[in-house]
């Protein structure tokens, strides 16, 4: 009778896990990242009823936020339901697709994804591209640390734009003297500093930043270093030599010492702090796009768009460099975690963004100086870089796996 029991017993747990394995679709996974990253922005948005004021736009703004995730809830069900069914999901699911995108207003951009994933899959679209694009995804949302490091920073993005209403900006840069140096509490959940701030507050805006300079700072050499890798390689030759050769020089220049050189001979801010951070990344993403444009310009298609008479921009932009594309994500999703670190680095020596302003690089170095009295000031932002940069790397990993044609 026992033995029985087990048995039955492993047949079910054995048909659970086959079903939960079935019902994990792209449009699934994503649904329940829309849903879980909204219950997290909501909970840590809350965490503020403890504090002394709250900001103006906090209740508003936290009912909002309620009922996007009562919603983003319905429609984790909606998909579900089709993918048990394992039906084709209904043209009325175009409206839920719709409301999920502008949800995506808060931050949230798995449910800008979930709605995008949504329409195509309602309009049946079926073309090579968009079922290479579709393996991409499927890969990527069953690799386990890669959605887990892009939940973080889908996560941090959304409670960066979040903020703007649920929390209180003068709680991160106003001094109150009557609050300095306070252990962790319900009213300061991490604490304050030596001028009252509040730590928590101080990181949760700081994310803001460190999000803005790394994305922009990696964009940047991304297009300009993209464009001229695209030229070089293309055209070959006398071009290739000139642009390659200037390139090489700025090449030669260590990039944290070309950083500290413009932010000193322009000052220190966050538009010079991108700047300095981008024009030293420009060669090696020129490089890297000038050995793909070298490789795809041998193909066949590429000749023969040549012999129906398309101009070489035509060729360039349309046929070689969105089949060269696959590397520069992953190179550039691998590369922003170092751009997060460069500007925590700058920010710590006093070159990168304004003192006053929240920045995780300036909030470390504060609580340098306490780490025997008051770690927590060191220790919290320290974990907060090295979480977004694990994020970073772990997303570019699953994006290499996903876009290697020998893994597929």
């Amino acid at each position: 009778m026992i033995q029985t029991n087990l048995k039955t017993s492993g047949g079910y747990s054995k048909a659970a896990l086959q079903r939960v394995k079935r019902h994990r679709t792209t449009e699934y996974t994503l649904a329940v990242h829309t849903l879980l990253t909204g219950l997290l922005v909501l909970a840590v948005s809350a965490l503020n009823l403890f504090k002394p004021y709250v900001s103006d736009t906090f209740l508003p703004a936290m009912s909002v936020l309620l009922v996007i995730s009562l919603f983003h809830a319905i429609a984790l069900l909606l998909v579900l339901k089709f993918v048990r069914r394992n039906k084709r999901i209904a043209p009325r699911m175009a409206a839920i697709a719709g409301l999920l995108i502008l949800t995506s207003a808060t931050g949230n951009l798995f449910a800008l994804l979930l709605g995008i994933q949504l329409l195509r899959r309602i309009r049946g679209q079926e073309n090579p591209t968009s079922a290479k694009w579709e393996d991409i995804w499927e890969s990527l949302t069953r690799n386990v640390a890669a959605m887990t490091g892009l939940s973080f920073i889908i996560f941090l993005f959304s409670i960066s734009v979040c903020s703007l209403f649920t929390f209180d900006y003068s709680m991160a840069t106003e001094n109150n003297y009557s609050a300095i140096l306070q252990h962790p509490s319900l009213a300061y959940p991490l604490g304050t500093d030596n001028f009252g701030r509040c730590l928590f507050s101080r990181i949760i805006f700081g994310a803001r930043t460190s999000l803005i300079v790394g994305l922009i700072s990696t964009a940047i050499p991304v297009v300009v270093g993209g464009i001229l890798g695209a030229v070089s390689g293309y055209y070959g030759r006398r071009t290739d030599n000139i642009i390659m050769r200037l390139l090489d020089i700025l090449y030669a220049i260590p990039g944290i010492l070309l950083a500290i050189a413009i932010i000193a001979a322009f000052g220190a801010n966050t538009v010079n702090l991108i700047l300095a951070l981008s024009i030293g990344s420009i060669p090696t993403y020129a490089r890297t796009m000038r050995a793909n444009v070298l490789l795809v310009s041998t193909y066949e298609y590429v000749d023969a768009a040549r012999a129906f008479g398309s101009g070489d921009a035509k060729i360039i932009f349309k046929h070689i460099v969105p089949n060269s594309l696959a590397p520069m994500i992953v190179k550039a999703t691998l590369t922003i975690g170092a751009a997060v670190i460069s500007t925590s680095s700058l920010s710590f020596l006093g070159l990168g963004v304004e003192p006053h302003i929240p920045e995780w690089g300036n909030i470390l170095k504060l609580g340098s100086t306490y780490l025997e009295t008051n770690s927590y000031l060191a220790i919290y932002p320290g974990l907060a870089i090295i979480a977004l940069v694990l994020s970073f790397n772990f997303l570019g990993d699953g994006l290499r796996d996903a876009l290697d044609p020998k893994l597929s």
